[in-house]
This record gives structure tokens, sequence and C-alpha cells, in this order.
């Protein structure tokens, strides 16, 4: 049997927890507010009708007096459970969102880490955030208004005709005209608008978080005005959808407000026909109550209009945190166990990425034993990231396995596998903090020697000697910023520093000048000695002394030896050898003769000659 689907309310309340029941205590005081609200209304009617029989003479009036009060303390009994209302629905609201925050945090932190490298920052904060902002207004303040718009229309009805038939069917027009007119503004088209409204809102948010981030960049390359463009896009769109639903809702919302604030234009004339025909004195006092509970029924729909978006917000907020929840979380078998040594092995292992058309990874098979460096290397998107990624487990395989010490990595506790393996990546993040928080965030427990010797076999002497406070200087404070290969031999000092048994390096010279280059390559050395190191580089310098090289094209192993046996094969590796040495020899060996020579050839194309 097909289980029925939650509501987007109940699985917002589901987060409440122990504070549900305050949420529902807080609608029931609503409901009563404003059951007690109509009330003044009915105490002027009865106030004015025994004015109207005294008149001209006053001084027979009774009640005049008791009818007043009873309007001004049921106004304010009103008031008084309304805010009680509010005060028990803020708190079960707060505890909601931060439940819900919770929940989606922890859900995150199960996540495979490649998660992350796909997703936006800003955008995963506003899904997280922002959302659960919005159940935090709809359980605060639209829910114990609902409550209150589902009670007052019943009671409205019944008041509307309980004087005067005629004048209370007049009023209820103007309100089935003025819910039409809603219909109309929130139907057809328009339905799906909060929708697009908050994806806009995301990519928005998204775009310039990452436009921030890469201002040093972008004005570093000048390129200001075409790094812009995303953004503007993002802006313009969402400027565009606005416009176009505002621009649609014209009638609708033209109408609505005419209807529900047009009760006069009707209540006059129908209050001139009754009395020319009847009792003035009864029809003056019916009119006088119609005239002022007219308004009430309008700020009665106008609530019925805030519900209905709120509603939206509601399903809106829990199909975008959805988008996080129903990510599939990292599995761990039932038996956790432990690595026997250091070894890294590849069985048959197929991986594809979400969403993509082929797979990265085609039954790919190799081993890398302790103390061995291994390197991978072959054309860009050939799938060497994807598997070094699969070691720690930033995804999981679709098939086949990967092990470090015959154990798979899926039967490993995350604790312990990331024990096992460091990385360092060629886009490296250094946290706002302090050079020695940095660096020991590989192991919080390190003491200050360990983190310095760690940073000394980094080649990070100068980089301490040149900075105001050296290690405890903060990054990114007061114009403290670090080049690409600074950054990099600092994430060497916590690879260092974690003395992990694994070594996983992407291109982790990537970025250096050769200066830097030179301090990383001696840095390399205390890094990798005695451990399992995975090597991935497209210099191919860097990895011709690798015990064991692989050539992976296409997702799948071309080849795979030592650098003289590759090189004898005469295959792909061969080839990219070759190219590299040809680039070599351009920049070290006579770049001045290649130039001349390029420059030549531009010439004669000038002048319409044939160059090979």
């Amino acid at each position: 049997m097909k289980q029925k689907k939650q509501s987007s309310l109940a699985r917002i309340l589901g987060y409440a927890g122990g504070h549900r029941n305050l949420t529902l205590l807080g609608c029931v005081l609503s409901a009563l507010s404003a059951v007690l609200g109509l009330i003044p209304y009915v105490c002027v009617w009865l106030a004015a009708r025994n004015v109207l029989e005294s008149w001209p003479s006053l001084t027979g009036v009774s009640g005049f007096s008791r009818w007043g009060w009873w309007a001004v303390w049921t106004a304010i009994g009103s008031i008084v459970l309304y805010f009680a209302a509010l005060m028990s629905t803020h708190i079960a609201a707060f505890r909601t969102a931060r439940n819900i925050r919770r929940s989606a945090m922890a859900h995150v932190l199960k996540l495979p880490l490649g998660f992350f490298t796909g997703s936006q920052s800003g955008r995963l904060r506003k899904l997280i955030d922002d959302n659960a902002g919005l159940t935090e207004d709809l359980l605060a303040h639209k829910l114990p208004d609902l409550a209150g718009t589902i009670v007052t229309p019943i009671a409205a009805v019944l008041m509307l005709f309980l004087f005067d038939w005629k004048m209370g069917l007049l009023c209820l027009l103007t309100m089935v005209l003025a819910l039409l007119s809603m219909c109309l503004m929130m139907g057809g088209k328009n339905a799906g608008f909060f929708h697009r409204y908050q994806k806009e809102i995301e990519r928005m948010s998204g775009e310039a978080v990452e436009y921030v981030r890469g201002i040093p960049v972008v004005k570093m390359f000048q390129q200001t005005v075409y790094s812009f463009k995303a953004f503007y896009a993002a802006i313009r769109d969402y400027s565009d959808l606005a416009s176009q639903y505002a621009m649609s809702c014209r009638v609708g919302q033209t109408c609505f407000l005419t209807f529900i604030n047009g009760a006069f234009a009707l209540l006059i004339p129908a209050a001139l026909l009754l009395a020319s025909g009847g009792d003035v004195r009864a029809v003056l006092v019916n009119f006088i109550f119609y005239a002022l509970f007219a308004p009430a029924c309008g700020q009665m729909i106008n609530r019925i209009m805030y519900m209905s978006e709120a509603v939206m917000e509601a399903d809106e907020a829990v199909g975008r945190l959805d988008e996080i929840l129903s990510q599939k979380p990292m599995e761990n078998t039932g038996v956790q166990k432990h690595p026997a040594d250091a070894a890294v092995s590849f069985d048959h292992v197929t991986f594809t990425y979400p969403g993509a058309d082929r797979p990265a990874l085609a039954d790919v098979s190799f081993s890398v034993r302790p103390g061995q460096v291994t390197a991978l290397v072959g054309p860009s998107g050939g799938g060497k990231t994807t598997a070094a990624s699969l070691i720690p487990r930033f995804w999981d395989t679709d098939s086949g396995t990967v092990s470090i010490g015959g154990v798979n990595v899926r039967e490993m506790d995350t604790e312990d596998l990331m024990r096992q393996v460091a990385f360092v990546f060629q886009d490296t993040r250094l946290f706002k903090e302090s050079l020695l928080e940095n660096i020991r965030a590989a192991r919080p427990d390190a003491s200050r020697e360990e983190v310095l010797s760690a940073a000394h076999a980094a080649q990070c002497d100068d980089i301490l000697e040149k900075l105001p406070h050296g290690l405890d200087t903060v990054v990114g404070a007061r114009g403290v910023y670090l080049s690409g290969g600074e950054q990099q031999r600092i994430a060497l000092a916590r690879a260092i520093l974690k003395d992990a048994p694994i070594v996983v390096l992407d291109e982790a010279t990537a970025f250096a000048d050769p200066e830097n280059e030179h301090q990383i390559q001696k840095a390399f050395e205390a890094l990798i000695k005695n451990k399992t190191v995975l090597m991935i580089a497209h210099r191919l310098s860097t990895v011709q002394d690798a015990d064991h090289i692989i050539v992976l094209s296409g997702g799948k192993i071309s080849e795979q030896g030592c650098h003289e046996s590759l090189l004898a094969q005469h295959g792909v590796y061969a080839a990219m050898w070759e190219d590299y040495q040809r680039s070599a020899r351009w920049k070290v060996g006579n770049p001045a003769g290649e130039y001349h020579k390029a420059r030549q050839a531009v010439h004669r194309n000038r002048k319409g000659e044939k160059t090979l």
C-alpha cells in the first residue's frame, strides 16, 4: 500500500518535537482571540440601538455604558489572548527552526565530500538558513493567524445574517468577489511564481558569493566586466521575473482592493432603499453595524491572502530543504574494520558523477603498495582526480571496491578513514585564522612545537619570518595574504603534521612559481617519506621518478609501468613525454629564437603567404 505523503505543515511540525503542543496552544488562543474580537461590533450595535430607541431624548437610555465597557474589555481580552498566542508560537517557532537547521546540518555532515565541491556555498547556506527562516515566520505568525482566519469567516457569516440579511448578503457578495479576484491573481500561470522566485533568489545569492570570492583574481586579470556577467544576468532575471509577476497581478489586485474596500458603495444605496420602505431607526442601527463590520471582513480576506502565500512559502521551504535531505548519505556496513597496512587497491571500479551521461571511471583496477609512490597521469578529464577522490570517499563507487589495507573503505569508520589519508589539492583553502590554527586543523591536539616542526619541514620558515606575528599571524586580516605557492606550503605543513600513512597529492605544484616549486619539492621529501603516495601531475618531470605510473584516458587505464618501460612502449605516455620535452625546450632552450620564428610566421600570414 502506497504511503500517503505528509503535507508541508505536518513535516514542519514534525521538527517541533516537544514544542508541538505549544504551537497548537498558540493556534487555539489565536482562534479564541479572533472570536472575542468580533464581540465589540455586537456591543456597538446594541449601544447604538439603545441610543436610537430613546432618540431624541437620551435621558432614558439604558445599558449604553455597559455595552461600551463590554466592547472595551472584550477588545482588550482579544489583544491579550493574541499576545499569548504569539508568545507560544514564537517560542515553538524558534525551537523548530533550530531543529530544522540541526537536522539539515547533521544530514550534510553525512554526505560525501564530493557534494560540497559541486555546490555553491552561498546557495547551500541559503537552502539551510533562509528556508528554516521561512518556516520560523510561518509558525510564529502565519499559523496562529490561520487559526483565526479559519474561525473568523464562520463567525462572520453568522453575524452578517444576524441583524439584516439583505445588508449581510451585500457584504458577503463583496467578500466572495474579493476571494475570486485573489484566485485570479494566484492561479493560472502565476501558480508557480513562488517556486521560480525562490530559485532566482538562490541563484542570485550563489552568484554574489562566487563573485565576491573571485574579486582578487578578477582584478588581477582585469576581467571585472566579464566576470560580472553571471551575477548581472542573475540580477536581471530576478528583476524581470518580479516585474512580470507584478504586471500580471494588476487586474486581480485592483479588483481585490476594490471589492474588499467597496462595501460602502453597496451598503449606502441599500440602506436608503430599506429606510424608504421601513423603520428608519432600525435600518440606521443595522447600517452602523455593517459599516463598521465590513472593513473587518476585508481585513479577514487580507489574512486569507497572506495565509495562501504562507502555505506556498512552507511548501517551497520544505521542497528546498528536500534538495539536501534527499541527497544520499555515505553508506557504512554494520561491521567497522581496521586496515592491516597502507596499501591502496582499486578492484574493477566504475563511477559516474550524479547527472553525468557516461562514467568518469570504467572498470579501473590498480594497486599502490605501502611505501610506494604511484603517479596518475593523462589528458584532462581522463579520471585522475576522480580516482584519487574515491580513496577518502569524496564519492562512493557505483561498482567495484576501493580498499585500504585489504578493507573496503565503506567498511571503515569515517574518522578512521580520515586518519589514514592526507590530501593536498591544487586549490588550497585557508581559514581566516592564524597560521598556527590553519596548520593545526590537521591535528587539533598538536602542540605549538609540533606545528613549528611541521612548518619547518614544509619549508615555511621564510613565510613565517616575513609575517608580522609569525605563526600567530591571521591570514586575510589587515592585508595579510599568501601567494598560491605559499598557501601550498602551508597545506603541506598540515599534511606533514597529520602524519597519515597515505598521502594524495592532486596537482600540488600547479600554481607555484619556480622558487615556490623548488621549496614545495623539498617539502615533498619530508611528507612522502615511508608513506603510500598517490600523485597526480601534469608536469611529467615531477613523476618520472615514481615507482609506478598509471596513464588514465577516457576513464580507463591505457598504460602502466615505470617511466622507462612506458617510454619503450611508444604509446600515450611516450607521446605526452615528447610534448612535455618540446614545451620545456621552448621555455628554457631558445625562447628568443622561437619567438623570432613566430614573428616571421605572423608577418608571412599578413602578406598572404602559406605558413606550415
